[in-house]
């Protein structure tokens, strides 16, 4: 009884000390004698009788409780005497003396009133009470020695998994992360006063792990000695914080509500909405009705309306608004983008001149036929021929699939044919390496043995061949610890690889054409995006017709250009080049994603959208996240993450800008309406493309001064990206000045000089763009 006495004080003292709570369980479970009656039931498969594992446990907690209790009382002192040490300073930045404060009230919030209570009450407990206890603690720890057998035992089983990549999902967690001013808040623009970025980040990231770190740590302790988790007043104390911190997050969202009133409405063509907006010729807003799905469904027609266009052509822009407005769904055929499809033109037309109407076979005419019908009373006459007629055989036909499309052409790849004969001689099997298990693999010496026979090579002549295929992507080192040796090394194919398979433009079977530049894919991308950009969203890119473009021929034939990025090299590839293509990328890659997955509705869908939605481009696996964070940002942490995308072995790095794009940001669409506008980027005009897009978001939204109230009402992709514009608030606002109205630019800059402005962060709307 003594004993446990004694046990139940270390334990509950040691709740006080990270130091002895960390030796306990590295005690325990690092024990040569648990190690070994673990391996021994994992080798044997079976479990020993539980009245000697309970024993044994016993024996080992009363082993461990006697040699710490000796040290407990002067391991607590000395952690609380640490704060009259002088400041020293860590590697955060931080000084001792203000981790030595923190430590203490950790101690006074873990170890309360409550606490030495029961230290000194222990003696007066029952036996039939201490008994409970003992087996209580012999149930928890006996448990967790089953788990730990369990996982011995199935690590031989587990598969090789990629770490999970961070994913921002716009999730803000308190006092991490952007520790700098919220709404409402002034902003000061002493350099002393805000002080350096990274020292903040330090100090506000080693209180949350310091944070959460306490808690884990008690919770096992008090598992361990037998107490419940809704008894203890440390507990009691933890959730008043917890709700405290939701109530202030609460009330900041109710402020952030009352101001989005103020935040600067775009107006913009939107098919798919049901609330209508009348405004008058300065853009106010007048009326705001409800409008009947029937009001803006298109009209039911048995007949097929043809809308011959091409690229940069207002009048096509007018004769697609026109046909919307008059809810008339037609199919779109673009000469720029169906070169053949010009020849057709010239003879059922006579030329080649757009826009042109087809009616069926009927001719309507160009953007003034139109007009002029609609304004003469018959174009109704026409519309009801349409509908109730079904198109005859003479009619113009829509895009067919594989129209004009060079996606499949090429030469053929003499080494994808060997491959692919590779495949169908060597048997793919599953195989342990390492403790792990992988799948669909085979041996470097199989490989050998075929490319032998089959290419009529010595050993050492089909070794170099073998990696000659690695080299162009084909297979790869399970773990990339090799390109490609002879022996009984694990080689997978590509398109085996678990996490490859998953990607979204992996093509079926393998390619037998020749990998195309990515130069050239680059600019085949770029053309059909701005195709698609053109014909399916807005004219100021803040609304996408997402039904139209999944029907399209042309969305058809982006997925096949997706196809050719598996085995595409980026060496050499320019910066300007780099930044166009993956933009351009990102943004149609994020229409893909939520045409295939849908439109995320929470932070969770927010994350797997992001996070899991990948293709495979080079070898390797990219999401959005990757893309955004990794490649663009120069492998940046996101927001409220604590590790970077890329890790210092990832081949993927060698692939990241040289360098932070800051203006990025206003580039890239995923999707959601408080985003910037949806645009195609080229490689020569990039960085111009990129001011101008700036200019765009922060002039109609994105920042807005009311220079009589003195606040600027500020985007929140400024906030949650701010290291990528400057060191503190100050800089940030003062980088985005330059993208304003020049008085607007100028009184901003003089707020913030006399410190007199007041930093609101506009709520962030996460709806769909359609």
């Amino acid at each position: 009884m003594i004993v446990m006495e004694k046990e139940d004080a270390v334990t509950e003292g040691a709740v006080n000390h990270p130091a002895a709570e960390k030796e306990v369980n590295e005690r325990i479970l690092n024990n040569e004698s648990v190690k070994s009656k673990v391996s021994s039931q994992k080798n044997l498969g079976s479990t020993p009788d539980e009245s000697q594992e309970a024993n044994a446990v016993n024996a080992l907690v009363d082993e461990q409780g006697k040699k710490i209790s000796a040290d407990n009382s002067s391991d607590v002192k000395s952690q609380v005497d640490t704060n009259n040490e002088p400041e020293k300073e860590n590697s955060l930045g931080e000084s001792t003396s203000s981790s030595s404060h923190a430590n203490k009230n950790e101690i006074s919030q873990v170890l309360t009133p409550g606490e030495p209570k029961s230290l000194n009450t222990g003696q007066e407990r029952s036996e039939a009470e201490m008994s409970g206890l003992s087996g209580k603690k012999t149930d928890c720890v006996k448990v967790d020695l089953k788990s730990l057998a369990e996982t011995n035992k199935n690590l031989e089983e587990v598969a090789y998994e990629e770490e999970a990549e961070p994913v921002f999902d716009g999730t803000e967690e308190p006092g991490m992360g952007v520790t700098r001013s919220l709404s409402a808040r002034s902003v000061h623009c002493d350099s002393e006063a805000q002080g350096s970025v990274w020292p903040e980040k330090a100090v506000a990231l080693t209180n949350f792990v310091r944070s959460k770190s306490t808690v884990a740590v008690g919770t096992v302790l008090r598992r361990l000695s037998g107490k419940s988790d809704d008894g203890q007043d440390a507990t009691a104390e933890e959730d008043k914080s917890k709700c405290n911190e939701k109530n202030a997050v609460a009330s900041q969202e109710r402020e952030m509500q009352t101001v989005s009133q103020k935040t600067a409405e775009r107006t913009g063509w939107n098919p798919l909405s049901l609330i209508g907006i009348l405004r008058d010729d300065t853009g106010n807003k007048l009326v705001e009705k409800e409008v009947s799905p029937e009001a803006v469904s298109p009209i039911a027609m048995k007949g097929r309306i043809i809308l011959y266009t091409r690229l940069g052509c207002q009048e096509s822009r007018e004769a697609r608004r026109f046909l919307h407005w008059k809810r008339l769904r037609y199919v779109e055929v673009n000469i720029d983008v169906y070169p053949s499809r010009k020849l057709e033109l010239e003879k059922i037309a006579g030329d080649s001149v757009v826009p042109r109407v087809f009616f069926n076979e009927v001719l309507i005419g160009g953007w003034s036929e139109l007009k002029s019908l609609d304004e003469s009373g018959k174009l109704s006459e026409k519309i009801e021929y349409v509908v109730d007629e079904v198109p005859s055989f003479e009619a113009p036909l829509p895009p067919l699939s594989g129209e004009d499309d060079l996606s499949s052409s090429g030469s053929i790849d003499e080494l994808a044919l060997i491959v692919k004969k590779m495949k169908q001689a060597i048997a793919l099997k599953d195989r342990f390496y390492k403790l792990r298990r992988f799948t669909n693999c085979f041996l470097g010496s199989e490989a050998v043995d075929f490319l032998s026979e089959d290419q009529y090579l010595e050993r050492e002549e089909a070794v170099e061949f073998g990696r000659k295929l690695a080299s162009n992507l084909f297979f790869q080192h399970v773990l990339d610890e090799n390109v490609f040796e002879d022996g009984n090394h694990l080689y997978r194919f590509l398109d085996d690889d678990p996490f490859v398979s998953q990607c979204q433009n992996i093509p079926r079977g393998l390619t037998e054409v020749k990998p195309k530049p990515i130069i050239e894919i680059s600019s085949r991308l770029r053309f059909l995006s701005h195709a698609i950009f053109e014909a399916y969203a807005s004219e100021d890119g803040r609304h996408v017709d997402y039904r139209s473009i999944h029907g399209s021929e042309e969305f058809a034939r982006y997925l096949r250009i997706t196809e050719e990025l598996q085995r595409v090299n980026f060496n050499d590839m320019p910066r300007e080049e780099k930044l166009a293509f993956f933009i351009n990328l990102y943004n149609m890659m994020a229409i893909h994603a939520i045409l295939v997955w849908g439109h995320p509705s929470g932070p969770m869908e927010r994350r797997k959208l992001f996070g899991e939605f990948k293709y495979v481009i080079g070898g390797c696996t990219y999401s959005l996240s990757a893309i955004q964070n990794g490649i663009l940002r120069n492998n940046q942490r996101p927001p409220y993450n604590l590790i970077k995308p890329f890790g210092v072995k990832d081949k993927r790095l060698k692939v990241a800008l040289p360098y932070s794009e800051p203006l990025i940001h206003f580039a890239l669409v995923n999707g959601m309406r408080s985003g910037p506008a949806l645009r195609c980027y080229s490689p020569g005009n990039i960085d111009k493309e990129l001011v101008e897009a700036a200019h765009d978001f922060l002039r109609f939204g994105g920042l807005i001064v009311d220079l009589s109230t003195k606040v600027a009402y500020v985007t929140k992709i400024l906030r949650w990206f701010s290291v990528d514009f400057g060191k503190n608030e100050v800089e940030v606002l003062k980088h985005a000045a330059n993208y304003l109205e020049s008085s607007v630019s100028q009184a901003l800059l003089e707020l913030l000089a006399n410190s007199l402005l007041k930093v609101v962060y506009q709520p962030f709307d996460w709806g769909l763009n359609n």
